[in-house]
This record gives structure tokens, C-alpha cells and sequence, in this order.
């Protein structure tokens, strides 16, 4: 007999059109930017390069009404970025119902 437990654990997506606009990946990606203010800290910590955690923002901006993440241009310090209020709401819905 087999002692081995098995679970079975489904992946939520939010869809629209031909893009996933939301999922696990992108969840992570914006719970780092709300921790770290920046893409590419949250990019590294993912491990993963600027340019795809980039391009994961624009598509999850493009999906929703409003802007998710606003990035800030560079200074003295570099820029940074921040979940906006509808980002925010977006993170918190998605970790309500996938915990």
C-alpha cells in the first residue's frame, strides 16, 4: 500500500482575451514590488530579468481598467515603482481566494 500523500491544488488565473492578467507568477511579482519599491529588486529576488518583469507589468496593465503598478523615473536614487490603490485591491482580492 501506497502511504504517499496526494493533493491536488488548482492554479487561479485571471484571463482577458489572450492574456493571463493575473496568476501566481504575476501575484508574486507584485507582492516583491509592494515589499522591495522596485522591479528590479523584485525581479532579481524572482530571479528573473528586468525585462520579462517589465513586460509581466505592462500586460497586467493593459488588462485592467486601471494601472496596476506606476513606475517612477530615476533620480539621484534610481526611480522605483509602486502598486497603485487598484494594484493594491488586485493583490489583496487574489490572495483572499488563493491563500
Amino acid at each position: 500500500m501506497n502511504n504517499t500523500k496526494i493533493e491536488i491544488r488548482p492554479r487561479l488565473r485571471v484571463i482577458v482575451g489572450e492574456n493571463i492578467a493575473l496568476g501566481p507568477g504575476k501575484v508574486q511579482l507584485l507582492g516583491l514590488l509592494q515589499e522591495t519599491g522596485s522591479i528590479t529588486k523584485a525581479a532579481r529576488e524572482m530571479k528573473m530579468s528586468y525585462m520579462r518583469a517589465w513586460t509581466l507589468i505592462r500586460t497586467m496593465n493593459r488588462c485592467f481598467k486601471a494601472p496596476i503598478v506606476l513606475a517612477k523615473h530615476g533620480g539621484a536614487h534610481g526611480g522605483g515603482a509602486e502598486l497603485t490603490d487598484a494594484g493594491r485591491q488586485v493583490l489583496e482580492l487574489y490572495q483572499k481566494m488563493d491563500p
